[in-house]
């Protein structure tokens, strides 16, 4: 991080007294040695923002939120019994998966869609989102991480939760998981194969790759401090209903309940 971070965004310029924190908790005393986020998890901008100039329709769209991950997030929660930290912002005001520097941290467009509210920011304002969310939401997995290898006594996994659109810019996307990892495959390479043993058309390292600056947190949190993690991207079409989110969640969770079985997991690497 290149600036002290908010324990929560409360006391930042752009959140007014009625609207949400950038972050939830959910299930802080469950037992599992696992930190389940959501970085994408809603499409809120405080009114402070003006809705970023977009109108309901964009607004709606794969742009500005991970559609249904935070509905299979919060089922894995429940099944893993794992505490998760899930965003609350839409990743066009500050992506907290991106680093600062990316050209995507503050999107001026996004898919084909002018940003008009991030068209020239300028740093004060650039600085008052980062305090408002960015930071908050990052220092909120940092202290997790911390609590469940206080409680457990063990490292934690870190299991980043996210969904991709089918289509991108008119090339269809096949695959109905996609598995995202860097250099650490502890976690990825079994889940790969237990996924698809069970006949899941499965990317590894797509649609994206964990290894060109697509998963910050799991590099800041993950890889930085030698855990084992992994970034799950689940198609979009598969759980835009409750239903949908709800029957992958139990895929997924049964997988990674025997996934979650080796020990070797909760050991840090030589760094």
């Amino acid at each position: 991080m290149d600036a002290p971070m908010q324990r929560d965004g409360s006391q930042a310029g752009l959140l007014a007294q009625d609207e949400p924190a950038p972050f939830e908790i959910l299930r802080e005393d469950g037992t599992a040695p696992v930190v389940l986020v959501c970085d994408h998890a809603t499409r809120f901008i405080p009114r402070a923002l003006s809705r970023l100039g977009l109108d309901e329709t964009d607004l709606a769209r794969h742009i500005a939120w991970d559609i249904g991950a935070a509905d299979v997030t919060r089922h894995l929660s429940g099944i893993l019994n794992a505490p998760a930290v899930i965003s609350h912002f839409s990743r066009l005001v500050v992506d907290p998966n991106r680093k600062l520097d990316h050209d995507s941290s503050i999107p001026d467009i996004s898919d084909g869609v002018t940003i008009p509210g991030n068209r020239a920011i300028s740093a004060t304002d650039r600085q008052a989102r980062l305090e408002t969310f960015f930071y908050p939401y990052q220092n909120a997995i940092a202290r997790t991480l911390d609590e469940r290898a206080e409680a457990t006594g063990v490292e934690p996994v870190l299991i980043s939760l996210h969904s991709f659109t089918p289509v991108m810019e008119g090339v269809e996307r096949p695959w109905k998981i996609g598995v995202l990892w860097n250099e650490d495959g502890r976690l990825a390479q079994p889940l790969i194969d237990r996924l698809r043993a069970s006949g899941i058309m499965v990317g590894d390292n797509e649609p994206y790759s964990g290894r060109i600056g697509f998963g910050y947190t799991t590099e800041a949190h993950g890889d930085a401090r030698g855990l084992a993690n992994v970034l799950i991207e689940v198609r979009q079409d598969l759980i835009d209903t409750h239903h949908g989110a709800r029957e992958w969640a139990a895929t997924l969770g049964q997988v990674l309940r025997e996934t979650l079985k080796n020990p070797e997991l909760y050991k840090k690497p030589h760094l």
